[in-house]
């Protein structure tokens, strides 16, 4: 049964350090992000703030999106998050 997911974006800071990930449980994943729960990459450069999200019936496609997405040259994925978060405010606190 297919359940859906999440593609989103984390960042050390606004035009930081950015990572692209997918999950089917965006808040579990988020929060281990922001507590370096997990060593590697985010935990290594400081990334904890959710800067853009997006949700998708099936985790195929979300899976599929992110792939693109991470082959995508940094200033699209800049434009992405600032198309939907100017200010690149924490997104977390919507989604909790």
């Amino acid at each position: 049964m297919d359940h859906g997911g999440w593609v989103y974006i984390m960042a050390s800071q606004p035009n930081g350090t950015l990572y692209v990930g997918v999950t089917s449980d965006l808040v579990r994943r988020v929060w281990e992000h922001r507590e370096g729960i997990m060593a590697g990459f985010t935990q290594q450069y400081g990334v904890k703030i959710l800067v853009f999200f997006e949700r998708h019936d099936e985790i195929r496609a979300a899976i599929q999106r992110e792939k693109n997405i991470k082959h995508w040259s940094r200033a699209r994925k800049i434009s992405l998050i600032t198309a939907a978060n100017p200010a690149w405010a924490d997104l977390y606190p919507q989604i909790v």
